[in-house]
């Protein structure tokens, strides 16, 4: 059974349709369903894990169906997944498969120490903003107020005021939980950024009948986007916003970190692709920045459309014979 030792963490499986080709790898499609791909002949095949499983007869009781399904569940963590490897921390040990940087961690554990400050003052306070967390760090008051909060939150827990080192601790293990959701802001900065250039490009378009309705649709779709991260980014500020709260209750908001992390970091994976595109756009009118706004289309609308909006999208492009041809892709 899955999960009984670290073997049952690599990917393997029983069926001799994985080893018959030296290439297959897994990843998510366009639409986020886990497929396999391999190389036939000249071709690329691109096949589902529902068809492989009708194929071969492979429920989700049989090792290779269970494994199939780890896969899948891993794909949500990673861009791809080979056979021999090993799968994702997230579904293993909840841990995470990427790494912050240490300026996300100093930012974290600063963002937290503040926070135990103005607990300590009676104006506890959210630091969203990173400006406006250095400029406070570097108050002369506050500095001199930190020794004293640590030893405050001490005694706030049951612990005494001579503990405060407890509590240093305390903060330096969900610094590092919350330092991956500092990592992700990182990312979401550059998806505003991406934002203020559909809007720059919509404006300078306005005019282009041909082009209108996408740049509209597309602007539309971004703030839709913005909203969605935004709103997982004020989920986790307000959990984490009463200090002395989320010390005495440190496992449950590990976890809860964690949950939201995950969800980011699932959510905002498949920007990677878009976000280096996007850094090299500038507002102007030119064929690559049609190109651009058109690719960026195809990429949000599956993502961020309500769905019976894309019901409509899909029905009317299929009618009109407008499906996008796959071109050396066989699909199964």
């Amino acid at each position: 059974m899955a999960g009984k030792n670290k073997d049952d963490h690599v990917i393997r499986f029983e069926h001799k349709f994985f080893g018959s080709f030296e290439d297959l790898y897994f990843r998510l499609d366009e639409m986020g369903v886990a497929v396999a791909v391999l190389k036939l002949a000249t071709n690329e095949a691109i096949l589902n894990f529902d068809g492989i499983r009708r194929e071969f007869m492979m429920s989700e009781q049989t090792a290779d169906g269970k494994m199939l399904t780890r896969v899948a569940e891993g794909l949500q963590y990673v861009r791809g997944l080979r056979i021999g490897d090993t799968l994702p921390k997230e579904i293993i040990t909840r841990e995470a498969s990427w790494e912050p940087q240490d300026r996300h961690l100093r930012i974290a554990r600063q963002r937290l120490t503040m926070q135990l400050v103005t607990w300590l003052t009676g104006a506890e306070h959210i630091f969203s903003s990173g400006e406006e967390l250095l400029q406070i760090a570097n108050d002369p008051q506050v500095k001199k107020n930190v020794q004293l909060a640590f030893s405050e939150a001490a005694e706030a827990l049951g612990l005494g005021r001579d503990q405060r080192e407890e509590v240093v601790r305390y903060i330096e293990i969900l610094a590092k939980e919350l330092a991956y959701i500092e990592a992700e802001r990182d990312i979401f900065a550059e998806l505003k950024k991406i934002d203020e250039k559909v809007a720059g490009l919509r404006r300078i378009y306005s005019s282009d009948k041909g082009l209108i309705d996408t740049t509209d649709q597309v602007a539309r779709l971004s703030l839709r986007a913005l909203k969605v991260f935004q709103d997982l980014f004020d989920q986790v500020d307000a959990q984490t916003g009463e200090i002395i709260a989320m010390l005495k209750n440190i496992d449950n908001q590990i976890d809860y970190i964690r949950n939201v992390r995950d969800e980011l970091h699932r959510r905002l994976l498949p920007w990677e692709d878009i976000i280096p595109v996007w850094k090299t756009v500038f507002v102007v009118k030119s064929e690559e920045n049609v190109v651009r706004i058109r690719d960026l289309y195809q990429f949000l609308a599956p993502r961020f459309m309500q769905v019976n909006e894309w019901v409509l999208v899909t029905k009317r492009g299929f009618e009109a014979g407008k499906k996008k041809p796959i071109g050396g892709v066989l699909r199964w």
